[in-house]
């Protein structure tokens, strides 16, 4: 059975941190990609960070300079660290992972969340 796992959310005052991590199991991945997402309520699902295959990292421009994604490939643990919260980061957060369970295809998984509440 697949398994996305997320950790480490939580209440937090403004200028705090967090990290958040997510544990995979239970499928084979079809790329080591993987990826955060957050939502607030009333609003779409966004991308915050992804890493690549090849260690590269991209982040979106709101959380530039603040979060750090990481990944322990040894473990299937996903990370990530996140500095100098800000009110509008209160959001859930998802991680996100191409692969195949049972010898399917390959398909995007999702984590069932954890919540970030940051308080000004």
């Amino acid at each position: 059975q697949v398994h996305l796992v997320e950790s480490g959310g939580g209440p937090v005052q403004t200028g705090g941190s967090l990290r958040l991590s997510c544990a995979a199991s239970g499928y084979a991945f079809c790329s080591r990609d993987m990826s955060w997402f957050r939502q607030a309520p009333g609003k779409e699902r966004e991308v915050v960070s992804t890493i690549n295959e090849d260690g590269t990292t991209n982040y979106a421009d709101s959380v530039k300079g603040r979060f750090t994604i990481s990944q322990d490939n040894a473990n299937n643990t996903l990370y990530l660290q996140m500095n100098n919260l800000k009110p509008e980061d209160t959001a859930t957060y998802y991680c996100r992972s191409f692969g195949a369970f049972g010898g399917r295809h390959c398909a995007w998984y999702w984590g069932q969340g954890t919540q970030v509440t940051v308080s000004s």
